[in-house]
């Protein structure tokens, strides 16, 4: 019957259809998965290419251990290198300007370096991770040129420690605590000299990064910059003047002394010693030097890892200094480490899956409470166990959230040297800037030597 014929007709019309229609569905899956590559982590050994662990019980360790129980097929391992930070990011560049030999499949890089890395191609992008839950500033630091090339494996902030015992109040400005340190030191009468502190304050003040910092901060809290947010050189402006004036001044000789002379030579160790040995009322630096005055009670350490400084009974006392810690008088410097795969890895997405594990809450967490590390998710800063152990962890978070990126260039540290001889001129000329700062600051930002 003509109806039945027209009938058969039509359902193979619509047979033929169908297969058509899934052939090409199976074409178009087979060509999206040819030029799609597969994220699932590759074979082998993975290489962290890192500096020194200071931390407590050698944590960033015992979370590798961690990994390795888990994935026996990815089993990596830390190459640590020399302490200096310097020695570190040449170490670094020139494993990766090795076109792969002798490289590592990832990089622990200072908050610092991750422009420079990412604009010379030694470090690879990352697609689409999750980054909820990390605090924004350590998270910036991450992204350059509108991609994100790492995630944030510990950060740090600048906080201002002082003697309780004789400052009522913590200073918020830098006049108040030149102020607190005239109306202290020259209102302890018939005690004898050598048991008062000799000076107001110390600061990192020696020939290398922590020049750049300290110089940052006091030109910040003076309400100036160096370079603004469009990478524009402003620092002949009168605030970044007068930010390095207050430095100079109080480095001075007067009576009383605002800035410890010594700050001149010193680093974060330096200082810290000074305050402890009280000769300061005063001091700027890292949390790492309020786990020296204060060490945390002591923590059974983690199977397989080395016990640290909180693990010594002779260590786990409460401090002969008294001293309280608050946010310094105007933004700190941000610092920390960033964690990013190499250009070269033969196994990216191994490499990606261990800095996920790596950064992680649970690591975080890990890394801070046990470590000493300050965390770069917020919500480690919550736990009860991590306040009551780092009685700074609050203000830390404060300081953190308030923290400024030094300049973003991929010619970092030929600025920070720049920086650094132009600030070393203005406090040997009273804080008074050489007249080519500007012009100096400007072409050390594009990687020129003048």
């Amino acid at each position: 019957m003509p109806g039945d014929r027209s009938t058969v007709e039509r359902a193979g019309r619509f047979l033929v259809a169908v297969c058509a229609g899934v052939a090409a569905t199976l074409l178009v899956t087979l060509v999206v998965a040819q030029f799609q590559p597969s994220h699932d982590p590759e074979d082998g050994e993975l290489v962290i290419l890192s500096g020194r662990d200071d931390g407590y019980g050698n944590q960033r360790q015992a979370l590798v251990d961690q990994w390795n129980a888990l994935h026996p097929r990815n089993q990596a391992r830390i190459e640590e290198l020399a302490a200096v930070a310097d020695a570190q990011r040449s170490e670094m560049v020139a494993r990766a300007q090795g076109g792969g030999k002798g490289d590592a499949d990832i990089y622990n890089l200072d908050v610092t370096w991750t422009a420079e890395f990412a604009s010379q191609g030694y470090i690879r992008a990352l697609d689409d991770p999750d980054t909820g839950g990390f605090l924004p500033a350590p998270l910036a630091t991450c992204r350059y040129d509108g991609e994100l090339w790492a995630l944030p494996f510990n950060t740090d902030a600048g906080m201002l420690y002082y003697r309780d015992d004789y400052v009522g109040t913590a200073p918020t400005s830098w006049p108040q605590l030149v102020a607190a340190s005239q109306s202290v030191l020259t209102g302890f009468g018939a005690i004898p000299e050598k048991d008062r502190p000799s000076a107001g304050y110390a600061g990192q003040l020696a020939d290398y990064e922590g020049l750049t910092v300290n110089a940052l901060e006091a030109i910040w809290g003076a309400g100036g910059d160096v370079v603004d947010g469009d990478g524009t050189v402003v620092i002949d402006s009168s605030a970044a003047q007068d930010g390095l004036t207050r430095l100079a001044s109080g480095l001075q000789k007067s009576t009383p002394q605002v800035i410890l002379p010594a700050s001149a030579t010193f680093d974060e160790a330096a200082a810290t010693q000074a305050f402890a040995e009280g000769k300061v009322l005063f001091m700027r630096n890292w949390p790492v030097a309020h786990r020296t005055l204060d060490p945390p009670p002591a923590l059974a350490p983690a199977p397989g890892s080395t016990p640290g400084p909180a693990a010594s009974p002779a260590t786990d006392t409460r401090p002969a200094l008294r001293f309280g810690v608050t946010r310094l008088p105007g933004p700190s410097a941000l610092g920390g480490q960033n964690l990013a795969v190499s250009a070269h890895s033969r196994r990216p997405n191994a490499a990606r899956q261990l800095i996920e594990f790596l950064t992680s809450e649970r690591s975080q967490q890990i890394l801070f409470e046990r470590g000493g590390f300050a965390a770069t998710r917020e919500i480690v800063y919550r736990d009860a166990e991590v306040v009551q152990r780092y009685r700074y962890a609050p203000t830390l978070l404060e300081a953190i959230r308030s923290a400024r990126t030094r300049p973003v260039t991929p010619h970092y540290a030929q600025f920070s040297e720049t920086f650094r001889a132009v600030v070393r001129e203005a406090l040997a000329n009273g804080g008074q800037l050489p007249a080519d700062a500007k012009t100096r600051l400007e072409a050390a930002l594009k990687g020129y030597k003048r």
